[in-house]
């Protein structure tokens, strides 16, 4: 194989390993954090939690889309192949957006919360409640591109 298609294809594995594992692991503290009901922890983590989710998902998506395109194209497959077009990466990405967003909210209202010395607001759970329910389908999806990347049906 040519340096054309394997080294798109070492970043499409990276980013990929990239992307699920720090989304595993920055779920999984935020999750533990909101458990505890240390607000001073659950807004330490939300604000950790926001920053890698910019530096450590945003930018191996990026990596994943690109390397994702030069791949088919490279390899010479068509756009309107059905394992193309099962849309998994635009079904990660439609519930990590709103879920970065909902991470954001959550930090204001934990770190505000805080600096109150209040408990934490009704509506915090609610986010938190939506943050955890949008990251089902998403984590679903990117371990569904693993077996279109390997076995391209």
């Amino acid at each position: 194989m040519s340096d054309l298609y394997l080294l798109p294809r070492l970043n499409h594995i990276l980013s990929a390993t990239l992307l699920l594992g720090t989304g595993f692991g920055i779920a999984y503290f935020l999750w533990r954090a909101n458990r505890s009901g240390d607000i001073a922890a659950i807004a330490r983590t939300a604000r950790h939690v926001v920053t890698a989710d910019w530096l450590f998902v945003a930018g191996p998506g990026i990596v994943q889309l690109a390397s994702g395109i030069a791949l088919v194209s490279v390899a010479g497959y068509g756009w309107d192949e059905a394992w193309l077009l099962a849309a998994l990466f635009l079904l990660a990405f439609a519930c990590w957006l709103p879920v970065v967003g909902l991470q954001m909210r959550m930090r204001d209202l934990a770190e505000a919360t805080r600096d109150r010395c209040e408990a934490l607001p009704a509506a915090y759970a609610r986010l938190a409640r939506l943050w955890f329910t949008l990251g089902w389908p998403a984590f679903a999806a990117m371990i569904g591109i693993y077996p279109l990347m390997v076995f391209r049906p």
